[in-house]
Parts: structure tokens; sequence; C-alpha cells
């Protein structure tokens, strides 16, 4: 049976993922806000979820359970900020007790639908978003980096697809965790970047083993000081 897959969210994430799964896949790619209730677009196999959590974030999770076919499987980009109560080495196992609106968009959707796959994506990088490129904020906390390339996400998320991954939750962060000065450092050195101000120290790092024995995944782009070589 042909895999249909429906993406809502065509930024930054969203189109790149959309283009690759349409290579082996009918996909549709739609913004929230021109997503219809009557769509066809419901009626697809798998729906992907990659949308910012603003604009009544909560409600739009709750309409897209309820639209979407009985049987259809849900994809939720999530984020490792559900993490923020840490300051050590964790992986999904760990107990969260401060519930922060992140994690709220999990339990909806589990609570809703049977087949949801929640990935917790690290930080977003590759491309034209790199480390240590600021904008406003120059002084930054130091620490272990949970970074993820764009690319591997893409993969990951294919791979998931492919092998009729439906339920579950994930971390998908590179496997190896440098210093953030180190990163900024070398994208100074490599891309004649400003270097900001470091202080302070964090210790989560943030593991990704569950997914790389469930896929046998071998990532892309494993060191984020690699990420824009």
């Amino acid at each position: 049976m042909l895999k249909t897959i429906g993406i809502i969210g065509c930024g930054w994430l969203g189109k790149p993922l959309y283009e690759e799964l349409s290579k082996s896949s009918s996909v549709e790619c739609f913004s929230r806000q021109t997503t219809t209730d009557t769509s066809s677009f419901w009626q697809n196999n798998t729906i992907i979820i990659s949308i910012n959590t603003k604009d009544n974030y909560l409600q739009t999770l709750k309409k897209i359970t309820q639209l979407a076919k009985p049987t259809s499987n849900l994809i939720l980009m999530s984020s490792t900020s559900v993490y923020r109560e840490f300051d050590e080495k964790i992986d999904e196992s760990v107990k969260i007790t401060k519930i922060a609106l992140q994690r709220e968009a999990e339990v909806l959707l589990q609570t809703h639908k049977e087949n949801v796959l929640i990935l917790r994506l690290g930080g977003l990088m590759g491309e034209d978003r790199v480390a240590g490129r600021w904008k406003v904020a120059s002084t930054f906390s130091d620490g272990v980096v949970n970074y993820i390339h764009r690319d591997d996400v893409i993969n990951i998320t294919k791979k998931m697809i492919e092998n009729s991954v439906t339920s579950g939750l994930y971390n998908l962060v590179a496997p190896e965790h440098p210093l953030r000065s180190e990163v900024h450092k070398k994208n100074r050195e490599a891309l004649g970047l400003e270097l900001g101000s470091f202080e302070g120290m964090t210790q989560r790092e943030v593991a990704s083993d569950a997914l790389v024995e469930k896929l046998k995944y071998v990532f892309l782009y494993p060191d984020p000081l690699g990420f824009w070589d």
C-alpha cells in the first residue's frame, strides 16, 4: 500500500522534509492556516506535525486529533526543552515533574490518539542556522550542547516511516556533545563570526541511544563541531 503522508508546517524543517519524503511517497504539505476541516489532507495514513508552539498550539493539536482519520499515525516534532529541570545525563526514561507547554502537547496527543510517535528534537542546526551567529544575545551559558542537524531529523523521520514505527518517544540528538564555547569558537574561526562571552556551566546531556538501537541508526552528522564544514 502506498504510504500517504501529510505535513502540517512547511517551514525550515517541514519544507525539506516534504521534498525528501516525496521521492518515495505521496506527500502533502500545508500550513496550519491553509488546512481546512473538510480537506482530504486528513485522510493521509501519516500526519507529521511540524509547527511552532505559538498561536493556540494546544487547541491546534486537539483539532488535529479530531480531524485525522482514526487509523492515521501522528508524528509530533517535539523538543528536548521538556528536560529543562535536569542538569545531568538523561534519556527518555526520566520522570518529568515540571510540565511546560511542550510536554502538555505530548500528553494531549497520547491521550487522544493511539498511534503517536513523539520525536524530541535537540537544538535544530544546519544550513543557515549557525551556532555562534547571534542576533541579540551575546552572553551564553556554557555547557555540553544537545544539537541535531536538520538532515538527520529528515533522515530519521523517513526511516521511522519506512520501518512502520508508529508509536513511542525518542530523543533526536547528535551523539557527540562538545561544549557550546567550543562550537562557537570553531565557527568563529571558520566563518568569521564574532565571539560572545560565556558564564556558568550546564551538564544536561540528552542521550539518543534508544533511537540508535531502534533503527540501527548511524548519524550523518554525529558531531556538532562538524555541522558546518
